[in-house]
């Protein structure tokens, strides 16, 4: 069976979130992370969503890239500027 290759908006449906652009850029925006905060940490998150996240991460599969970029843009605001 073809297992689509995960996106991020496919990550949103996984968690159970609202997959839609608009959404998925409104959660980015107002679920800033603190740079010592790591990503599955956040209090945000179900017991379920941070299994899934910290599981994936870990297992370093197709899901890890996903993850990670959710990582990198819920981090955006504690970033160093360049």
């Amino acid at each position: 069976m073809f297992e689509p290759q995960p996106t991020l908006e496919l990550l949103f449906e996984q968690l159970g979130l609202d997959a839609s652009e608009e959404a998925i850029d409104q959660f980015i925006k107002t679920h800033q992370l603190p740079a010592d905060v790591a990503l599955h940490q956040a209090d945000f998150w179900t017991t379920g969503q941070r299994q899934f996240l910290e599981s994936h991460w870990e297992k370093d599969d197709d899901w890890a890239i996903v993850v990670d970029e959710l990582n990198q843009q819920l981090h955006v605001d504690s970033s160093p500027e360049v």
